[in-house]
């Protein structure tokens, strides 16, 4: 046989390019099993400390959400940055406490009808988000949700605050709606299957049918289009690291669900029809169609988990999952009958426990132990630093601390907070502060910047029912020295509530 040098040589090199294509293929397809894990952090709404089951609650069912809390990691003294939806996003996305941060407060802009769409206080668009921080470091970055820092033409949209791609709300009060006319993705009008529904319009009790509750219930649900929407980008990037922020309106207010989650609750609640008479839209089932939208909620995180696994990339993928705040207070809701905050004092809007502590979930099988509870002390502007970190490149002058030891059982100390500090310029204007257990709060203080502080030992009264700061004056004089250092004034007159130096020279 004779042989051919040059033919041997070029059957070797086509074996040798086909076990490399092979092996870009298998890493390609087996996505990150070293490298950067994807990063999904899920927001609800308004959901209350105690309206899922791994956290106590017994009428609303939540099998997903347990399920994460028993394959992961449950944290039971976490917070909110603060008791309304627009502050706590931008702390979240900017990792800055309350008396730092550009946006405080739910500053209104525009009405509720499609035409008059203005949204929030928009976003600098030098602001340094977490998107812009992971885009920095490779990963393909989303948001579907509810955003609320700014419109499309404002420097707060998504696509200038480090998003790639984004489907949602962008509005605040148009999220009020879960049949909106439209949704928003990248800068572009979304029209759904829905007709204008004005869910601010109440019906007369006396004559009210069934037909007019149905009125308030369009066709596309517009959690659903999200879940759609955001498992188009993980199948879209699942070869690649990715970040995805999926902030879900639900519970918030109006109350609306699809008919069949609503079902599965009827008969068993002592319900009476909610006619809008306190705002949002009128419901007859209004226990059923509440527990319903958690319900719903916690399927879309099912569906989610489903996805990731079967992508194969369960083991690549940390999913956190917490609420923008405590219980809402009006409108059909109910937070007693469901024990929605476990018995704390205050609701949204309040910086007393019940309107600022909030679940918080972490799973990555693998790395975070399952079925581990852990009471550090933690807020949501923890969050930028702590994913800093675990992408490898920690940041420094954070208002928050890495909690990536405790996620990850490290050996290594986790940083603790000297203090959090929390202040809200609406509802009367109130000051809170957490130092180790003491818990500091002074309220209503526009009328009276000077007023009294309340002082709680949250490690014996988590209720905050026993003032005891007559009894710890050095205590009280610590906090308000830390007030003082944190407090920043803020670009918008209308939340600085504390410097009596600035409100003054602004009256004149």
């Amino acid at each position: 046989m004779e042989f051919n040098s040059n033919a041997l040589k070029k059957y070797f090199l086509q074996i040798g390019i086909s076990l490399c294509c092979l092996f870009i293929f298998s890493f390609t397809e087996g996505q990150q099993k070293i490298g950067k894990p994807n990063i999904i952090y899920i927001y609800a709404d308004d959901l209350g400390y105690g309206e899922l089951g791994s956290y106590g609650q017994k009428k609303i069912k939540t099998p997903f959400l347990d399920q994460m809390a028993r394959e992961g990691m449950r944290f039971t003294q976490h917070y909110s940055s603060a008791p309304v939806c627009a502050p706590s996003r931008c702390m979240l996305m900017t990792g800055k406490n309350p008396g730092n941060s550009y946006i405080r407060g739910n500053y209104e802009l525009g009405g509720f009808a499609d035409n008059e769409e203005g949204g929030q206080m928009p976003l600098h668009e030098g602001a340094y988000t977490m998107a812009k921080m992971l885009k920095e470091r490779g990963y393909a970055t989303a948001l579907v949700g509810k955003w609320g820092m700014g419109v499309t033409g404002t420097t707060g949209t998504p696509l200038k605050q480090g998003f790639d791609y984004y489907y949602g709300y962008l509005d605040q009060k148009q999220a009020h709606n879960y049949y909106p006319t439209h949704l928003w993705e990248n800068d572009h009008w979304d029209t759904l299957n829905n007709p204008f529904i004005n869910v601010h319009s109440a019906i007369n009790p006396a004559t009210a049918t069934d037909a007019d509750f149905e009125k308030y219930r369009g066709k596309d649900y517009a959690p659903a289009k999200m879940t759609e929407k955001a498992l188009g980008f993980i199948e879209k990037n699942k070869s690649k690291a990715f970040f995805l922020y999926l902030p879900y309106t639900i519970p918030h207010l109006s109350l609306q669900a699809p008919a069949e989650y609503v079902q599965k609750y009827i008969g068993q609640f002592d319900e009476q029809p909610y006619y809008g008479d306190k705002g949002y839209a009128p419901n007859k089932y209004p226990l059923s169609t509440y527990a319903a939208m958690i319900s719903f909620l916690d399927a879309q995180v099912g569906i989610i988990m489903q996805k990731i696994k079967a992508l194969g990339l369960d083991e690549n993928t940390i999913i956190m999952f917490s609420s923008d705040n405590g219980a809402t207070f009006s409108a059909g809701v109910d937070t007693k009958f469901f024990n929605s905050v476990s018995g704390f004092r205050g609701l949204k809007m309040d910086v007393y426990e019940g309107g600022i502590r909030v679940p918080f979930i972490a799973r990555w099988p693998g790395k975070i132990k399952e079925n581990t509870t852990s009471d550090l002390l933690s807020v949501q502007y923890d969050i930028m630093p702590t994913l800093a970190d675990l992408t490898g490149k920690p940041l420094k002058d954070m208002d928050g601390v890495s909690i990536l030891p405790t996620l990850l059982s490290k050996q290594v100390p986790q940083t603790k907070h000297e203090f959090m500090y929390f202040e809200y310029p609406e509802n009367g204007g109130q000051i809170a502060l957490r130092l180790g257990n003491w818990k500091g709060v002074q309220m209503n203080v526009r009328k009276n910047p000077t007023g009294n502080w309340e002082l709680y030992d949250i490690g014996k009264d988590p209720f905050e029912k026993n003032n005891v700061a007559l009894a710890n004056p050095t205590i009280i004089t610590e906090m308000k020295l830390i007030a003082k250092q944190q407090h920043m004034h803020p670009q918008v007159l209308d939340w600085e509530f504390i410097d009596p130096k600035i409100k003054k020279a602004n009256t004149n």
